[in-house]
């Protein structure tokens, strides 16, 4: 009997074993897109610091104009827009090497995002600074929190640099970016 038992419970867990995998790639085709945040690029807004070791006169924090450029001295303006915090970086050096300095070495770090827009189904719709490490939920909070129609489960995202809105799961970890719009949307009942 304890024979017939143990060969029992083996085809159940067999049998279970080939069709639990086939259920979990429905139930994963099903869950919406993750969002992932490519690495940061800079743009109009914000606000840098530079830092040119040996040159005093050259050190100092800058802003992104609406052009896309930061003005600095002795080079004059430089593309800021669109490149990644090393690029620019790279880009003062090559700058700065060409007929000002030898062996130019500079350090850029970012002192202030441009803000990200929360509109939609918030207390208190508008812009606000960005900070670091910043989700879809402390963006909310920022906003003053849901309103009573607000959907808690989807949220709508437009990047700075894109024309499209795309739809993710509404979750603690959903990112937000700089200069990125939130929309919150009504729920349906």
């Amino acid at each position: 009997m304890r024979r017939v038992l143990s060969l029992l419970t083996l085809v159940v867990i067999a049998i279970w074993g080939v069709s639990a995998p086939s259920l979990s790639v429905a139930q994963e085709d099903e869950v919406a897109e993750i969002r992932v945040l490519p690495e940061y690029r800079l743009g109009s807004g914000d606000k840098v610091r530079v830092i040119t070791f040996g040159e005093e006169a050259l050190t100092g924090e800058f802003f992104v104009g609406g052009s896309g450029n930061v003005s600095l001295p002795l080079v004059g303006e430089v593309k800021a827009q669109g490149l990644t915090v090393p690029e620019f970086q790279t880009a003062i050096e090559t700058s700065l090497r060409n007929g000002y300095l030898k062996d130019p070495r500079v350090s850029v770090e970012v002192l202030n995002y441009r803000p990200f827009y929360i509109l939609g189904e918030v207390e208190t719709p508008g812009e606000y600074p960005y900070t670091n490490g910043l989700s879809v939920l402390n963006a909310v909070a920022t906003a003053g929190g849901f309103t009573y129609r607000a959907n808690t489960k989807r949220v709508f995202i437009k990047r700075a640099d894109s024309t499209n809105e795309r739809e993710f799961p509404l979750t603690p970890l959903t990112p937000v970016a700089p200069g990125d719009t939130i929309r919150i949307t009504e729920r349906f009942f």
